[in-house]
């Protein structure tokens, strides 16, 4: 006589783990908030360098990150409310495209530093020293700190993106998933969205204050 057993129980905390996700954010604000706080108060002091630096930065390439980090937060809430509604294919499809383009975003930035680097301006370059005032040598050492912290959270991001993606992937090749599962599932790839989308937010601000001032 055959014994059907039950599916294991899945212990799922949806409201703690999002107000520890909430808790972790914070954090992370507060971290971009000094950055942000030593550039106005720099700003104010070198406006004109500020406004004739910011010339030197590529705003095509600026403009098509900022586009594809906002592609990047609708692919990331298709995910989430795929697997909400039972498409786990369709969630691991939109977690995959997130991914991919926060690559693309990695990509386009290094193109946009590598062309600095070719022309010396970065940190401490020579070239950067003789041939640009004190307020100049001051916005791009705030850039290369800022878009460079940024870029390490995107990374950090595409992480727990593609850790997620392993579960949901797992979550759609398993038949006899419970949808106990799939619920703690989908708590913690909103988690990891709201991650995802406040490295977006940071970047709508970080566009304006260097690309959009000149």
């Amino acid at each position: 006589m055959s014994t059907v057993q039950a599916a294991p129980h899945v212990h799922h905390d949806p409201v703690g783990s999002r107000i520890g996700m909430w808790l972790f954010l914070l954090t992370e604000i507060l971290l971009f908030a000094g950055c942000f706080l030593a550039y106005a108060v720099y700003r104010a002091r070198y406006a004109g360098d500020f406004h004739f630096a910011a010339q030197e930065l590529n705003l095509s390439l600026g403009l098509v990150n900022t586009l594809v980090l906002l592609t990047s937060s609708l692919t990331m809430v298709l995910g989430i409310a795929s697997i909400e509604r039972g498409r786990v294919r369709a969630a691991a499809a939109w977690t995959g495209a997130t991914i991919a383009l926060g690559a693309g975003f990695l990509v386009i930035k290094g193109f946009e530093w590598a062309a600095k680097f070719h022309h010396g301006i970065y940190p401490n370059s020579p070239q950067l020293a003789s041939a640009h005032t004190m307020g100049e040598q001051v916005f791009y050492g705030l850039y290369y700190t800022m878009t460079g912290l940024h870029a390490l959270h995107v990374i950090a991001g595409m992480a727990i993106l593609a850790v997620m993606l392993f579960f949901v992937v797992r979550l759609a090749r398993s038949e006899g998933a419970s949808g106990e599962a799939r619920e703690a599932l989908a708590g913690r790839l909103e988690n990891a969205g709201l991650y995802w989308h406040l490295v977006d937010v940071i970047w709508i601000f970080l566009f304006p204050l260097f690309y959009l001032i000149s």
